[in-house]
């Protein structure tokens, strides 16, 4: 991909996914910082640029977290050079903080952030929304429709910001980023900026002044910041960005942004409805355009709206309405809010098909009355149950596996509280269901800081948190600096797997290297915890009887935090490349099956996708082709029946 992104032919085309198209929009730009923290469906974009970063001469970052990223980015504004700060939708909530005062004071060098957002929650724990920030802290947001227009949209959007002198948003979602299209490349430039930080002018001069947040300053930054939504404003008016296609005089007018014109056109072309239904395709979704918007509101009297994620759009463009009545006329408006379009989830061809015929009082079907029940008939039956578990090998089901037990054995209703990665399956079947909190990144550690005081109100569970290695650095150490400053009774579990292992082992500040490959400090977790005096112990979850004396230990321990840091790289990570600790086997004259005590425990309840049970035979055998060779489902098996045999 790297070699298509470098690409200097112009008017070449070529095949790209939409975060690549991102990506080499920022590069025809001229970026020369880029930072992010990992979070599908957004990774993509810094990876592809860290590949190409020795051929660009780019700053190529992943930051300890979404906050850190974008001010690290700002600082690559503020010194004169074109910066990118690439997050998911969860992550903005991470960097608002800083986004609100780097809204409001401005930018120098052009600053966009790119957040990739994922309707659905195919990938996320919520369905966020970051369209609101926008109009929140008043800054440009821009929705490309297509794989073309991500790639010039990106390209755009560090001209309007550099204009601006604002940051601007990109937002994109999961079907643009993660889908393919074909893209016409432009020029790739040629530039050596010098960074310098001006910072003799006087506090309002934005180009050479300092960059304060003061009190006093805050009447006059609002007022420049609001000139330059008005400035964003006039140029969405005529930005090619917003289309519309369809009759003068359509009997349905439908608004969209993002991925969904290409559903809505595909629905229209099923339905044969372009000469009766207009389409209007917005680009620039905030600030909106009122020129633009009073010119179509006022061509028909039925508007549907339709967008992925929150009503935002349906929302801003029905006040327009209202304040443009006059011109306008009343309107009657269909989308989320009143039962069109469903209140949650992605949309889609078919969803918009069913809307759009339920407006216009079209008949329309589908598919045939037989095939409807036959596939009827098919889903009564079922499909085969496929579960969420973790890989074959992977180290967190020995880790939830001894905290379950530790905490059985305790006896003392103690608990665990979660945090996001894939050990957040810690909560389901394939964890034992030992998580019991499950949040935001970081807020595990926070609640059983909060837990862990609770004793003073006759609390005596005892309570513990797990987050992942990447997850430590994130957002878990201020949390554990308070429970150690407020003598929290509690136990940290730190799942070390040796990268961020669910978004593709990008590397954080426990790693050896960055994101371009350069080698830098590891932070040592252990010694991080050392340093703020705290009580840290550190084991192998495969070694499952040490560990779990060190646990009940850790559980008999009282009165202040404590560590266990559990370290043991991801089934699936670089470090192991597919190679084996143990080759499994099994006794079969030791294999009891049903007549077992433990009722097939190692398929039942451990559930390792690499062993299987054989339904003629009645005993458990090793998959050959899923199995790691990680060993602890021998010390899971009562009878003895599974052999490990060292292999390295």
């Amino acid at each position: 991909m790297s070699s298509i992104l470098l690409e200097t032919k112009t008017d070449s085309e070529a095949l790209l996914m939409g975060n690549d198209a991102i990506s080499r929009g920022a590069l025809e730009a001229g970026v020369n910082v880029i930072t992010g923290y990992p979070g599908t469906p957004s990774s993509e974009i810094v990876e592809q640029l860290a590949k190409v970063a020795g051929d660009c001469n780019l700053y190529v970052e992943w930051s300890v977290n979404e906050k850190v990223a974008l001010e690290v980015a700002a600082a690559g504004s503020y010194a004169g050079l074109k910066s990118m700060c690439v997050m998911k939708q969860v992550g903005v909530n991470v960097a608002a903080d800083s986004l609100l005062h780097i809204a409001e004071y401005g930018t120098r060098g052009a600053l966009v952030l790119v957040s990739c957002e994922d309707p659905g929650a195919l990938s996320s724990t919520n369905e966020g929304d970051s369209r609101p920030y926008a109009k929140m802290m008043e800054f440009p947001l821009l929705e490309p429709g297509d794989f073309q227009e991500a790639k010039d949209m990106a390209k755009w959007a560090f001209e309007l910001s550099e204009n601006l002198c604002n940051i601007v948003m990109l937002r994109s979602v999961t079907r643009l980023s993660h889908a393919s299209g074909n893209v016409i490349m432009g020029e790739l430039p040629q530039s050596d900026p010098e960074a310098v930080f001006e910072f003799n002018g006087t506090p309002m001069d934005q180009m050479k002044g300092p960059i304060l947040a003061f009190p006093t300053l805050v009447d006059p930054l609002r007022r420049r910041q609001q000139e330059k939504l008005s400035k964003a404003e006039a140029a969405f008016e005529e930005s090619v960005f917003n289309t519309y296609t369809g009759p003068e005089k359509p009997e349905l007018l439908i608004i969209t942004s993002s991925v969904c014109q290409l559903y809505t056109k595909e629905a229209l072309s099923i339905l044969d409805l372009q000469d009766r239904v207009g389409l209007l395709k917005l680009g620039t979704t905030w600030p909106l355009p009122p020129k633009l918007l009073g010119k179509y509101l006022g061509v028909c009297d039925k508007i549907f709206i339709v967008e992925e994620g929150t009503p935002f759009l349906e929302d801003n463009i029905k006040a327009m309405a209202a304040e443009k009545a006059k011109q306008v006329g009343i309107k009657t408006f269909f989308g989320r809010k009143d039962g069109t379009l469903p209140p949650v989830n992605e949309l889609n061809p078919d969803i918009l098909i069913e809307g759009i015929t339920s407006i216009l009082e079209i008949p329309f079907q589908s598919v045939s009355d037989g095939y409807k029940a036959k596939a009827k008939e098919i889903a009564a039956v079922g499909a085969p149950v496929r579960e969420l578990t973790f890989c074959p090998g992977c180290p967190h089901r020995a880790s939830f596996w001894l905290i379950r037990s530790a905490l059985k054995l305790d006896n003392r209703s103690g608990f665990l509280c979660g945090d996001i990665g894939c050990y957040s399956l810690g909560a389901g079947p394939c964890g034992f269901s030992t998580i019991k909190i499950l949040q935001a990144m970081g807020s595990g550690m926070g609640m059983a800081s909060g837990f862990g005081k609770l004793d003073q109100f006759g609390m005596s569970q005892p309570v513990m948190a797990v987050c992942g290695d990447s997850t430590f650095f994130h957002a878990v150490l201020p949390a554990l600096v308070n429970a150690v400053h407020n003598q929290s009774d509690m136990i940290l579990v730190v799942l070390d797997n040796s990268g961020t292992a669910m978004t593709g082992f990008q590397p954080h500040p426990g790693s050896p290297a960055g994101a371009t490959g350069m080698k830098l400090p590891m932070l040592d977790i252990e010694k991080l915890c050392c340093a703020i005096d705290i009580r840290v112990e550190v084991s192998d979850p495969f070694d499952l009887q040490s560990t779990r004396e060190i646990l009940l230990d850790l559980l008999e321990d009282s009165g202040n935090p404590r560590v266990l840091i559990l370290k043991q790289p991801c089934a699936l990570s670089p470090i192991k490349k597919g190679s084996k600790m143990y080759e499994m086997s099994i006794d079969v004259n030791l294999c009891l099956a049903d007549r077992c005590g433990c009722n097939k425990l190692c398929t039942r309840v451990f559930k390792c996708p690499g062993l299987m049970w054989d339904t003629l035979k009645g005993k458990v055998q090793i998959d050959e082709v899923l199995c790691a060779g990680c060993g602890v489902c021998a010390n899971v098996c009562p009878t003895g029946a599974i052999n490990a045999e060292r292999v390295r």
